[in-house]
């Protein structure tokens, strides 16, 4: 593959609210991993399978949305843990709604046996799939059907 065609395949991992706090908060529930974990292990298996990916974190919705808005120009897929957002934000659901290509919606929880409020997803309608409960290789997971994906096309 060469370099060009490479570079066309660059997906986005969108890390929503907290998401920085891995490692750190409710180890119980999210683990004691960190985000560099998640994201180093992500960037291995995009190497072995020549995707580039821009990983980005944020604890507010605008600049979640803003990046949303920029993936739109130059990558093939996104993957994306809205945290809180997933149940509080129509305005990131419609920045998701005109993203051309694949969303996949990743929790390292499962959202489905927690609090009754987390069942309820705004983004889920407009994802392609979710991925929900297996730790942070739900991540994994989202990005290993995505290069499936990508490599069916």
């Amino acid at each position: 593959m060469s370099a060009q065609s490479a570079s066309l395949k660059k997906v986005s991992i969108i890390h929503g609210p907290n998401l920085n706090l891995l490692g750190k908060r409710e180890p119980e529930i999210y683990g004691d991993k960190t985000l560099e974990d998640v994201n180093t292990m992500l960037q291995h298996i995009a190497e072995r399978h020549h995707i580039t990916l821009q990983c980005f974190q944020s604890n507010h919705e605008g600049q979640l949305i803003d990046h949303i808005q920029q993936d739109m120009k130059d990558t093939v897929g996104i993957i994306i843990n809205p945290g809180g957002y997933t149940h509080t934000s129509i305005a990131l659901r419609d920045a998701l709604v005109v993203y051309p290509n694949p969303v996949v919606e990743v929790h390292i929880s499962n959202i489905y046996n927690r609090e009754a409020f987390r069942a309820e997803s705004l983004i889920s309608p407009v994802a392609t799939g979710t991925i929900s409960g297996f730790g942070i290789d739900s991540y994994r997971l989202a990005l290993l059907w995505l290069i499936n994906h990508l490599e069916n096309q």
